[in-house]
């Protein structure tokens, strides 16, 4: 019933007017410009978040567009430094040209990752369909094997591949493994992935145990109580948390602006009230900030390809004060 409800509310938001999902979409997404999403920064700094910025915007048409926003993370690393923020990068590796041109794409992401590690700032690869899977983790293990281990990748619970996917790059990467795990927001084939949600829940909290027994850095990107629930009981077993020194015989080293072997990520506007719990009992939160001229043509996706978003969009029109950002 929920469901049916959420894909309800979705059909009838794609169909509103432009101002409309700009209206929806301004709690979610910071807005159009850099300058947006610093004063986002500046106002959740006070709540002890952390960051990772995202450019809006992915699958370019010309190469042009890649350059663009090349550009444009230059400035975000810039506008980080200059205002001391705690906060990395989140890119999508076909914004910068890798399926128009591999090599040049290659090139435009050594660019931007080396500035980053210049400023001892780290690169999220975030994930996009199954079509670029392959591509993108040949990226971060491409970047790592130039020296530059300022890089990770997000892998998605849903997909049945991600179990071997984690035990190939620990083969490779070993404890300088980095990940944001989530559950997937892109709606996969079902010869390939889970499509139920008690499935899809439970393979992510496998990937969570894999991730963390492996000794890499866990970013836990979830809004669900079961994967939170269920990763903070992974932790207290191994004796993680708060204020403790990871004490994985097979741990990484510590790393700048990192949690101690974990955090927990969240989208902007989404379940405030839990990440600000999870903070005050002193675990690492980063909040997911997207900005950008493509904020429309995001909002679209993400509504399309997770109809179950409809539920939170319903509530923050009929009861906001449940859900405050």
């Amino acid at each position: 019933m929920v469901g049916r409800f959420s894909r309800m509310v979705v059909a009838m938001t794609i169909r509103m007017p432009r101002w409309f999902v700009g209206w929806v979409s301004r709690r979610y997404v910071a807005g159009p410009k850099l300058e947006d999403a610093v004063k986002v920064m500046h106002r959740l700094s006070k709540e002890g978040a952390c960051f990772t910025i995202d450019v809006l915007g992915e699958e370019i048409t010309s190469m042009g567009e890649a350059s663009f926003f090349l550009e444009e993370y230059k400035r975000v690393i810039s506008a980080i430094s200059e205002n001391k923020f705690d906060a990395n990068l989140s890119i999508k590796p076909t914004a910068f040209g890798l399926l128009l041109d591999s090599d040049k794409g290659m090139e435009n992401i050594e660019a931007l990752v080396s500035m980053a590690n210049e400023h001892d700032m780290f690169v999220r690869l975030d994930m996009e369909d199954h079509r670029v899977t392959d591509d993108t983790i040949q990226v971060m293990l491409d970047m790592h094997d130039k020296g530059l281990t300022n890089v990770g990748v997000v892998l998605q619970g849903r997909l049945f591949r991600t179990l071997d996917d984690i035990q190939n790059i620990e083969n490779k990467l070993g404890s300088n493994a980095d990940y944001r795990i989530c559950k997937g927001i892109y709606l996969e084939p079902e010869e390939i992935s889970h499509t139920k949600r008690q499935p899809i829940i439970e393979a992510t909290n496998a990937c969570i145990d894999a991730m963390l027994d492996a000794g890499a850095y866990v970013g836990i990107a979830s809004h669900d109580y079961p994967v939170i629930e269920h990763t903070l009981q992974a932790l207290e077993s191994r004796k993680m948390g708060p204020g403790l020194d990871d004490p994985r015989s097979n741990a990484g080293p510590a790393r700048n602006q990192k949690g101690p072997g974990y955090e927990f990520q969240m989208l902007l506007g989404v379940r405030g009230p839990l990440r600000r719990k999870l903070t005050s009992k002193g675990h690492r939160t980063r909040v997911y900030i997207p900005y950008g001229e493509k904020w429309y043509e995001y909002s679209i996706r993400r509504l399309k390809e997770n109809p179950t978003i409809g539920t939170q969009v319903a509530k923050a029109f009929l009861m906001p004060w449940t859900n405050r950002p």
